[in-house]
């Protein structure tokens, strides 16, 4: 019996020939992460538990990117904590305001993430580096400062469910939908510590950017990580990213063998795939956007560590360009990074954001955990490209937050209600 790109991955990492589904196993970390939220627990119970040193100060990443800069007195101290930490332990990869971005967007293009990697982090969303055909998966605080002393970790292998997405998306349809209507699908729960393979010709027409929005949302369908293989669009990503990933991908590159025992195989129609939209208040609740014009907005929010990189950016430009968002309306841009920042300036995208009436911010997670920079009302509506929209996510519990791509997103902003890009005129032939 074959093995499965994850079980690969994971064998790597624990020294073995081969690992199966519902192996417990010690796996050594590639690299390890946390950010403001979370970095400040860990490095309580790293120092109750009486560790005196990380084991790799080159492999371990401390990313303010959720309150940063500081909302508050509280979130001061949480990021001065961390700081001190970064220096006291001379952690390589600490990054400071002005230098940082979302954690998710700034490690892989910084080319910290490499194929074949085991990567760990205390947010949810670490999942997001499967991208690159890494294994990355979230874990809470205290066994992150496990990870920070050790370098090792306990694993369950995951069961994997392959999710093949034939034909090719349709006009102005994204990774972003696929995802959405893929959880819609098998719902929050439907891939429980399960490995989320996306694979199929769609899959490879899509960018890395929206391979990195995909793998970003297994967790919403309660995956234990999201993984695509690798290829020539992963080699060219690869290529634009200092040497440091390249350097690692050498014996790395895993691909699933044909006779891999999955838990289940999917088969999904992407070109039947609808632009979509997750309404309130799960992921799972996707719906046709065309079927929801009749929802009035408040805000619209387009960044995060989901659709946050310079194409996300470039697709709301390409709507916005030109108009005007609505008058009942505001706006926000949250760029993944200070790179994206200065793509967006480069090449016209910032500056038809601007003029269109949006809010350009500094890089951060706050309006996408309702911590600052965009919390939402009582009874307001927000249209984002963010990846949930529990109760209470963005802002107040009566708030409502509809999930979408960057396209609906930037549509939805100028017209005041959620739209495709066909309703403000942006034609039926789209991108693709």
């Amino acid at each position: 019996m074959g093995s499965t790109i994850t079980e690969k991955i994971l064998a790597r990492a624990a020294g073995r020939d081969e690992v199966h589904a519902g192996d417990i196993i010690e796996a050594k970390v590639d690299l390890a992460l946390a950010n403001d939220i979370t970095a400040p627990l860990a490095i309580a119970e790293f120092e109750k538990a009486g560790f005196t040193k990380v084991f790799d100060p080159a492999r371990i990443a401390l990313v303010p990117d959720h309150f940063t800069p500081n909302k508050d007195i509280k979130a001061a101290g949480q990021a001065k904590k961390m700081r001190e930490f970064a220096r006291r332990h001379e952690i390589v990869n600490y990054f400071e305001v002005g230098r940082v971005g979302i954690e998710h967007v700034l490690l892989p293009d910084t080319g910290m993430v490499a194929p074949g990697d085991l990567v760990v982090g205390a947010d949810s969303h670490t999942c997001t580096y499967g991208a690159v055909a890494a294994f990355s998966t979230g874990m809470g605080s205290t066994d992150f400062a496990a990870a920070m002393a050790w370098g090792h970790v306990w694993l369950r292998v995951p069961e994997s469910i392959r999710f093949v997405y034939s034909g090719r998306p349709g006009a102005w349809v994204t990774g972003k939908d696929l995802i959405l209507h893929t959880i819609g699908l098998i719902g929050v729960d439907g891939a429980l510590y399960q490995a989320m393979e996306f694979s199929g010709e769609a899959i490879r027409t899509l960018s890395m950017d929206e391979r990195f929005t995909m793998c970003n949302m297994a967790i919403e369908a309660g995956g234990k990580n999201g993984i695509v293989g690798f290829d020539e669009k992963t080699t060219q990503y690869l290529q634009a990213r200092p040497e440091g990933s390249r350097a690692r991908t050498a014996g790395r590159v895993f691909a699933s063998d044909d006779d891999a025992e999955y838990a289940r195989v999917l088969e999904i129609d992407a070109s039947a795939v609808p632009l979509t939209v997750s309404k309130p208040h799960l992921p799972s609740n996707a719906a046709a956007a065309a079927d929801l014009a009749d929802v009035t907005i408040d805000q619209v929010v387009i960044g995060s560590c989901t659709n946050g990189r310079i194409a996300d950016l470039r697709q709301a430009a390409a709507i916005l360009r030109g108009k005007k968002v609505h008058a009942n309306v505001r706006a926000i841009i949250l760029p993944g990074t200070q790179q994206v920042c200065l793509d967006a300036i480069a090449d016209g995208t910032m500056q038809a954001l601007i003029e269109a009436g949006c809010a350009f911010s500094t890089p951060t997670c706050g309006a996408c955990l309702g911590g600052h920079m965009g919390v939402l009302a009582e009874g307001e509506r927000a249209v984002a490209t963010t990846n949930r929209n529990f109760v209470g996510r963005m802002g107040h519990p009566g708030a409502e937050v509809y999930l979408a791509s960057p396209y609906v997103a930037a549509a939805s902003a100028l017209a005041g209600h959620i739209a495709t890009p066909e309703d403000v005129g942006a034609g039926k032939g789209g991108p693709r």
